[in-house]
């Protein structure tokens, strides 16, 4: 992972629309009011493509096929190639901390359908857990954009595909309109083009979809940052609280020592790896952050801030005009 950008406490009025996609809430800024629109389509086509290829949720997404090949190889789009050998590279980078192979730990939790669909409270898990399978298991050809999954592994690309298809849309919309562009899909935040003066202005909360209060504020200029929280895609099984961002290791959710973690860095990708990753590192998590060189804000489950290589102190004052979160 690259150096991070530098961040500052400004905010500033900018063009924005929100709409919903990938279960969660999608933030679009930029420069110029008359290219809102054409900004727009060029989201909803990126959001159509990757939903359509990589979501666990539609029957008829393409990686489904790579379920159902049985272990065998499968010829697939550059998308999904793209896609699936992203999260195997961020699996390495992490050391399996953030790996793509937890599909069935998702399911045995519940999380087997869109998260709104996903009741709020479930039976008791029986299934005993176990660790992920690992993400060196899978067998990328990219001569032929071949991918084999072994018999009975299911993939989720969710820890990197809303990320990175902020990066992507972000840098087409700023190639096609030469506008500078923001775009936060469910907390994870891409900047591209030049921004607005001040910097590009992100308020950092739990959840996502809210609009109202104050909260913490930075500005970023370039890059991406992202927030990952144990707290919004929550549900309960039983008498137990269960959530989304699951330790490979153990096949489980990983520790709520943190209830939200955001970090800045040179693409959204490898912020919201840094944020999933520092989650399951709990403790470790801001000594880790800090050697890596990336601005982090972790909060405690009990309230309590930690801030590390030079995240800017909390201006609580501040409005909010976009928000961070829910990733």
């Amino acid at each position: 992972m690259r150096a991070a950008p530098a961040l500052s406490g400004r905010t500033s009025s900018i063009p924005t629309t929100r709409l919903r996609a990938f279960g969660t809430t999608v933030t679009l800024a930029i420069n110029q009011r008359d290219l809102l629109l054409r900004a727009e389509a060029i989201l909803r086509d990126e959001l159509d493509a990757v939903d359509r290829t990589c979501s666990r949720f539609r029957a008829d997404a393409e990686i489904g096929l790579l379920r159902s090949a049985g272990g065998t190889w499968v010829t697939v789009s550059p998308l999904l190639f793209e896609a699936v050998a992203l999260a195997c590279s961020i699996a390495e980078q992490t050391a399996g901390v953030v790996d793509p192979t937890i599909g069935s730990a998702l399911e045995r939790l519940g999380y087997n359908r869109d998260f709104a669909m996903v009741p709020a409270m479930g039976d008791p898990v029986d299934e005993p857990c176990t660790p992920a399978p690992g993400w060196w298991q899978v067998d990328l050809d990219p001569e032929s954009s071949s991918i084999r999954v072994p018999d009975g592994v299911a993939l989720d690309v969710g820890a990197t595909a809303k990320a990175w298809t902020a990066d992507r849309a972000a840098r087409r919309i700023a190639a096609s309109t030469g506008s500078g562009a923001l775009v936060s899909i469910g907390g994870d935040v891409s900047v591209a083009g030049p921004p607005p003066h001040g910097g590009w202005p992100v308020g950092i909360a739990v959840d996502s979809s809210t609009s109202e209060g104050t909260m913490p504020v930075v500005a970023i200029t370039t890059g991406g940052l992202a927030s990952s929280s144990t707290q919004v895609r929550s549900w309960r099984r039983g008498d137990r609280a269960v959530h989304h961002i699951i330790d490979p290791a153990t096949g489980d959710c990983a520790s709520d020592l943190w209830s939200l973690v955001s970090v800045a860095a040179s693409n959204c990708v490898d912020a919201n790896a840094a944020s999933t990753a520092a989650v399951i590192w709990a403790e470790s998590a801001p000594e880790r952050l800090e050697a890596m060189r990336l601005p982090s804000r972790l909060v405690r489950r009990d309230g309590q801030v930690v801030t590390v290589a030079g995240w800017p102190h909390d201006d609580l004052g501040a409005t909010v005009q976009q928000h961070a979160g829910e990733a």
